[in-house]
């Protein structure tokens, strides 16, 4: 009787521990995340934008389990926490589009989804170009959201109102482009969508700031 008491009690300790740590918001198809990339063109995109954050992805859900759809080499479906894990110290942002519920609807997800499906496969664009055949991380979350719901998430600039300054940005743009560097080439970049007013903060765990480390369950 004891025994079956304390078990009851344990169990029931472990149960409103689990709660009380729980995150306020539950990761969502739709929601847009952040990370600090460990390739070797974050630090040039980190200080041409004047952002911590270098990388994006968008959440899909594929038999019951969060996938980042992302562009990489080439764009692919990469479950939530191995994504996390492969950004500096598995931090990452999750941001969700304000109003939701009443903009996301289930005919809208579907085409959202089915967006992000269409461009699986397409090679990783190191040349930033406002196109479809090859494409980049934001510019690919860009252009689902654009197109599956007509918004336009962060403001597009032209790579010249970038900071191509900065040493590490010049060796990085000489690389790319030698002499003649696209300065009209139109951009959008993870910081500019970071900071759109379209989207709000989703807070992890019992933590409101943006903080995250490992996976947002």
């Amino acid at each position: 009787m004891k025994r079956s008491s304390f078990s009851l009690l344990a169990g029931t300790l472990f149960f409103l521990a689990f709660f009380a740590t729980a995150p306020c918001h539950a990761i969502k198809a739709g929601d847009i995340v952040f990370q600090e990339s460990r390739s070797s063109q974050s630090e040039a995109i980190k200080r041409a934008t004047n952002s911590r954050y270098s990388h994006m992805g968008l959440i899909l859900i594929r038999d019951n389990a969060f996938f980042v759809c992302e562009a990489v080499q080439p764009v692919k479906l990469t479950p939530l926490k191995e994504w996390a894990a492969r950004g500096v110290q598995g931090h990452y942002v999750v941001k969700r589009l304000r109003n939701r519920d009443s903009l996301l609807t289930p005919t809208k997800l579907k085409r959202l989804e089915e967006l992000g499906l269409e461009f699986l496969g397409r090679p990783y664009d190191i040349l930033f170009e406002w196109s479809d055949d090859k494409i980049y991380c934001s510019e690919l979350v860009w252009k689902i959201y654009n197109r599956a719901l007509g918004l336009e998430i962060g403001k597009l600039r032209e790579l010249r109102d970038f900071n191509l300054t900065d040493p590490i940005v010049m060796k990085l743009m000489k690389e790319r482009y030698g002499n003649n560097i696209p300065l009209d080439e139109k951009v959008i970049s993870p910081a500019d969508m970071f900071d759109s007013d379209l989207l709000e903060d989703v807070p992890a765990e019992s933590d409101e700031t943006a903080d995250r480390k490992g996976s947002h369950q």
